[in-house]
């Protein structure tokens, strides 16, 4: 119901638009979207396919950053939780970066990892890092009984197996559920350094079209930025309850 009432106030808004100037392009109907379409799809001047050449360039780098920042973050989060002298050494640094917004250090990634990839996957392995390792820390450090840890190293555990087999084990559904919260931020800090830098990607088709006022073609790129997502967080989501079942809904 809530999207049939956004697309008909969408359709509305589009339609008077276009009674008001039938040249439009700020709220383009469903013809100007079919056109948008087309230019995405077809081969252009340089021989390019856009969706194909942009989806290449951001997806790479929006899942090589994100697994990065990601197993940066656990294993880091992990440590932190389960030692207090790691606790002690890197929190203070962590809530510290935690404070810089990302996109605020994309030029000191800029002079620190140059140009290419490794710049992308810098501004979001780093961005979402502080975060998360900061979340998962305090997931194991509050999350997990004492008692259990206990009873686990009377029962003869190595401080190994009480990491793996009960820390990690307790805490995998808050691991999950943090990552798949930094899956919007991580999508932010790429089409933000796209937007700066990048000669393709989303972000760099965004910015050029929204300066020549196609906005078929930034509506389009957005709606596949949504979706896109709404699926990787519906997949992390039904990890969560294939992995961890007695966590609920």
């Amino acid at each position: 119901m809530s999207i049939c009432v956004l697309v008909g106030t969408y359709s509305w808004l589009s339609y008077r638009q276009h009674q008001k100037n039938p040249k439009d392009t700020t709220i383009p109907n469903l013809s100007q979207f079919v056109e948008g379409w087309q230019k995405l799809t077809t081969t252009d001047a340089t021989g390019d396919i856009w969706i194909v050449v942009d989806v290449k360039a951001t997806y790479s780098r929006l899942f090589i950053g994100l697994a990065s920042g990601s197993i940066l973050g656990i294993l880091l989060g992990m440590a932190m939780g389960c030692f207090t002298r790691i606790e002690a050494f890197f929190l203070p640094p962590l809530s510290f970066l935690a404070k810089i917004p990302p996109t605020a250090m994309i030029a000191v990634y800029f002079v620190t990892v140059g140009l290419g990839m490794p710049f992308y996957v810098a501004v979001i392995a780093l961005g979402i890092f502080p975060t998360l390792a900061q979340a998962i820390y305090q997931s194991a450090k509050n999350d997990i009984n004492d008692h259990i840890i206990y009873k686990t190293y009377t029962l003869g555990a190595s401080s190994s197996e009480v990491i793996w087999n009960v820390v990690f084990q307790q805490i995998l559904p808050r691991i999950i559920e943090n990552v798949r919260l930094q899956i919007g931020p991580a999508m932010v800090f790429l089409v933000a350094a796209e937007w700066a830098i990048a000669g393709e990607g989303f972000g760099y088709r965004l910015r050029i079209e929204s300066r020549l006022s196609h906005m078929n073609v930034v509506y389009s790129y957005l709606i596949i930025l949504g979706a896109t997502g709404f699926l990787m967080d519906w997949l992390l989501s039904t990890l969560r309850r294939k992995t961890c079942p007695w966590f609920g809904n």
